[in-house]
């Protein structure tokens, strides 16, 4: 069992910057694939980015590529989601999202544990 708690969430305008922080409980975090996911009002959720367990291989919507920059320390039982240059468009719910070894690692039936998300609200 793992459970996931997400933080660094607020308000910021529009070309500013956020950093979330995902923090597990647990001593098996290096064991799982780590991802963000994001909810916006009246939308599905979307895969946002994610990382391989030793944190060698990541991934990225296009939309994010290049502004945000997915990072974990399995030391410290912590992933992050470095956002830069924000857009109203990016303003949503944001989930952490852990899951077991596979290769379709920007689905979300790929993760078995989720947090309670996040508000990123990005002003215009």
């Amino acid at each position: 069992q793992v459970q996931l708690v997400e933080s660094g969430g607020g308000l910021v305008q529009a070309g500013g910057s956020l950093r979330l922080s995902c923090a597990a409980s647990g001593r098996t975090f290096g064991s799982y694939n780590m991802g963000w996911f994001r909810q916006a009002p009246g939308k599905e959720r979307e895969f946002v980015a994610a990382i391989s367990r030793s944190g060698g291989y990541t991934l990225y919507i296009d939309s994010v590529k290049g502004r945000f920059t997915i990072s974990r320390d399995n030391a410290e039982n912590t992933v992050y989601l470095q956002m830069n240059s924000l857009k109203p468009e990016d303003t949503a719910v944001y989930y952490c999202a852990a899951g077991r070894p596979t290769l379709t690692i920007a689905t979300m039936r790929s993760y078995d544990y989720w947090g309670q998300g996040t508000q990123v609200t990005v002003s215009s």
